[in-house]
C-alpha cells in the first residue's frame, strides 16, 4: 500500500504554484481536491490527490488543440 500524507495549505501552495485565493476558487468550483477537515480550525489535504490534480492538469495542457492538430507541420 502506498503511503499517504496529509498536507498543509502552503504544502499546497508550493506544490502547485498556486496561491490560497486560487486553491479555494477551484475548490469551490469542484476542480481541485477537498480538503479533509482534522480539527476545529485545521484542515490537510492529501498529497497524493493534489499531485493527481497536477498531473492531470500537465496531461490537459499537453492535448493538442483542434487548431494544432489541423495545421500543417513544414
Amino acid at each position: 500500500m502506498a503511503r499517504q500524507a496529509l498536507i498543509r495549505r502552503e504544502d499546497v501552495e508550493a506544490l502547485t504554484g498556486f496561491k490560497k485565493a486560487f486553491i479555494y476558487r477551484e475548490m469551490k468550483a469542484g476542480t481541485f481536491p477537498q480538503p479533509i477537515r482534522i480539527g476545529e480550525k485545521a484542515v490537510r489535504w492529501v498529497e497524493t490527490e493534489v499531485r493527481e490534480w497536477i498531473a492531470a492538469c500537465i496531461a490537459e495542457g499537453r492535448e493538442p488543440t483542434e487548431a494544432k492538430a489541423a495545421s500543417p507541420v513544414g
